[in-house]
C-alpha cells in the first residue's frame, strides 16, 4: 500500500506539469485508445510511427486522425478513456497536491475532448490540442493543435494564473514532446521515457504509479 504523507507542505507554491500520453497512460496514448474502440489500432500505429519516426507535424497527425475517426461517438471516448491504463494513484496524488497548497496541471498533444475529462479527477487545469466536438461536424483548425513549444507558452500562462514562475514548476514527460517544457523548469521527472529526455531529468522513474513519480520530488521544492 502507498501512503502519501499528509503533512508535507512546500516552502512555496509549486505547479506540477503532467504530460499525459506514455506519463499518464503507461505505454499508450489517447489517439491509441481511441482508435482501438474504433478497431483502428493498425491504422493509428502507423500514423504514430510516422509521427514519432518520420517528422510528420502535429497538425497533420490531427487531420489524418480525424480523418480515421470520422464516425466517433461520445460513448466510445467515455469507453476509451475509461479503459486507457492509467497510472495508479492519479486521483490521490492530486489530491494531495491540493492540500499542501501547490497547483498541478496537465498539458498534452490529444485531443481536448479527452484531455479535459481529467478536470473530474482533481487537477487544476488541463488542457489539450483543440479539436471539433464529437461527434464530429468540422474539420480539425490546425491552428488549435499543439506542439512542445505550446506546451511552454501554456505553462507560462498558467504560472500567471496561479501566481508562480516557471522556476516553481516540476515537469512530468516521457518523449521528445516533454524536451522543451523539461529545459525550461528547475526539476523534471521522466515517467517511463525514451531516449529523448536523456540528460535532462532531474529523476527517472520506471513503473506503474504517480504515487511512487510523486514520492521523488517531495521535498525539493
Amino acid at each position: 500500500m502507498h501512503v502519501l504523507a499528509s503533512a508535507y507542505m512546500a516552502t512555496s507554491r509549486r505547479l506540477h506539469l503532467f504530460d499525459l500520453d506514455g506519463t499518464l497512460i503507461r505505454g499508450s496514448a489517447a489517439a491509441v485508445e481511441i482508435s482501438r474502440q474504433l478497431g483502428l489500432s493498425e491504422e493509428i500505429a502507423e500514423l504514430e510511427r510516422s509521427f514519432l519516426l518520420k517528422g510528420l507535424a502535429p497538425a497533420d497527425f490531427a487531420v489524418q486522425a480525424r480523418e480515421l475517426w470520422a464516425e466517433l461517438t461520445e460513448a466510445q471516448v467515455v469507453a476509451a478513456f475509461e479503459g486507457a491504463p492509467w497510472l495508479h494513484g492519479i486521483r490521490e496524488v492530486w489530491a494531495e497536491i491540493r492540500a499542501g497548497g501547490d497547483y498541478c496541471a496537465v498539458i498534452s498533444l490529444s485531443p481536448d475532448f479527452f484531455v479535459e475529462r481529467l478536470l473530474d479527477w482533481g487537477v487544476h487545469a488541463a488542457h489539450g490540442s483543440r479539436w471539433p466536438a464529437v461527434p464530429f461536424t468540422a474539420p480539425v483548425d490546425r491552428e488549435g493543435i499543439l506542439n512542445a513549444a505550446a506546451k511552454v507558452k501554456i505553462a507560462d500562462r498558467l504560472c500567471a494564473e496561479f501566481g508562480v514562475t516557471l522556476d516553481d514548476c516540476v515537469a512530468y514527460g516521457d518523449s521528445m514532446s516533454d524536451a522543451e517544457i523539461f529545459a525550461a523548469v528547475p526539476q523534471a521527472v521522466a515517467v517511463n521515457a525514451d531516449h529523448h529526455l536523456s540528460g535532462l531529468a532531474t529523476f527517472t522513474y520506471m513503473g506503474g504509479d504517480l504515487r511512487e513519480v510523486y514520492e521523488l520530488v517531495r521535498g525539493h521544492g
